[in-house]
């Protein structure tokens, strides 16, 4: 019996949805092996000492909190606390002492206060721990009044499948750092510190590639795309884009952070052809280069036209609803990939952490956001299970806490 060869899917297929009502392979293996024959090999990085690794620093005090413009640590916990009735601003701040020093400690390469295994915390690998703040926060310290105007449940879009497992929270613990033992026992720590004023509400945990394996490289998802190309530069364009300049203590230097948890249907993006998935990213997915470009970051050119008299880069990609020219309005993305357990017949549990950091939710994350649930392609492979947002509040001094501002 001779197999059947799949069929391409035309762009214009993809246009008028017919590589979504076909359910057939696509082009694949062959395409893929054609496609890197000739492309030159990515050059391997330069090596890192493991004990280099395990001993790396990350400052705790500041204006600032670390975690945000910090290079991406490979691994990462995202722990979402519920606040339990009668935790007043006077309990906030005992709880936020003793979680802040704690978290200095460790993040410095030394045990915390009373902790039980002292020896997992004298290799910090990069530990950060970012603290966040929800709207429930704001209301139990009877401050809504000084809660940002955008740290508000994001409103639903027609893509959203949220389940509250993975959405909402009063506080949030991001725990960052070069080494997954690091991570989770910084997290141990700091979850017995709250029980007595908080519950877990939902843990999401995520990895990106190890430590010193792509250095100065952008973060690829499970899709193999490199994502975070776009994020505003070092230097002005971070400055504006991210930090609040102004304002009173408890909002200057302060940022805001939406969590999205994103499911990837891996199965049926399995079934795409290579030139297929680049139409749908708008970008090569070896190098990351708009498909009008040659370089991650050649500047996309949506005014260009094939042979076939359409855009080279479709309206319905990713990188054309999601673009942004003014640097003001660009998001910081700080992604994670997630890879749960499969399920008995072998279907993927696997998506993304999408951590976006942002001046003004409500003036950059939101439009971006209904730009792309109006007509990414991705959305097919794609669905948001899981919304947070948390306002991140300035750094503090040594001796001093995080929320010491708004509490204190």
């Amino acid at each position: 019996m001779t197999e059947a060869i799949p069929r391409p899917v035309s762009r214009r297929g993809l246009l008028t949805g017919g590589v979504l009502a076909t359910g057939g392979a696509l082009a694949g293996a062959a395409a893929v092996t054609a496609a890197r024959a000739d492309r030159p090999a990515v050059r391997p990085p330069e090596a890192t000492l493991a004990a280099e690794v395990g001993t790396a620093v990350e400052p705790f005090y500041g204006p600032r909190q670390a975690g945000v413009a910090t290079e991406p640590q490979a691994h990462a916990a995202f722990v979402a606390l519920t606040l339990k009735p009668g935790t007043d601003r006077a309990a906030l701040g005992r709880m936020l002492r003793l979680l802040t020093d704690d978290a200095a400690r460790l993040t410095q390469g030394r045990p915390a206060l009373a902790d039980t295994e002292p020896e997992l915390g004298l290799l910090p690998a990069r530990l950060t721990v970012t603290f966040g703040f929800g709207p429930g926060l704001y209301r139990a310290a009877d401050l809504d009044d000084r809660r940002p105007a955008s740290v508000a449940d994001v409103p639903p879009f027609r893509i959203d499948r949220l389940q509250p497992r993975w959405s909402g929270g009063d506080l949030l613990l991001q725990i960052c750092a070069d080494d997954p033992l690091t991570v989770a026992h910084t997290q141990r720590v700091l979850v017995k510190d709250s029980r007595p004023f908080a519950t877990v509400r939902w843990v999401q945990q995520g990895f990106r590639r190890a430590a010193g394996a792509e250095p100065g490289r952008t973060q690829r998802n499970l899709f193999g795309q490199l994502d975070g190309t776009a994020n505003p530069k070092p230097g002005g364009p971070l400055e504006t884009a991210v930090w609040v300049p102004d304002g009173p203590d408890w909002l200057r230097d302060s940022t805001t952070l939406v969590v999205r948890r994103v499911s990837m249907n891996l199965e049926t993006w399995d079934l795409l052809g290579r030139t297929d998935r680049e139409l749908a990213v708008g970008r090569r997915l070896d190098t990351g280069a708009p498909l009008t470009g040659t370089d991650e970051h050649d500047e996309p050119d949506f005014a260009a036209l094939g042979p076939d008299g359409l855009t080279v880069i479709p309206d319905f990609s990713h990188v054309t609803r999601a673009h942004v020219t003014d640097d003001r309005l660009r998001l910081l993305r700080r992604p994670y990939n997630y890879d749960g357990i499969p399920t008995a017949n072998g279907t993927a549990d696997s998506g993304l952490i999408f951590a976006s950091y942002q001046a003004d939710i409500a003036q950059q994350f939101l439009p971006i956001q209904r730009r792309l649930a109006e007509r990414d392609l991705l959305n097919e492979w794609t669905t948001p299970i899981g919304s947070a947002v948390f306002a991140i509040p300035p750094g503090c001094p040594a001796g001093g806490w995080v929320g010491q501002q708004l509490l204190g």
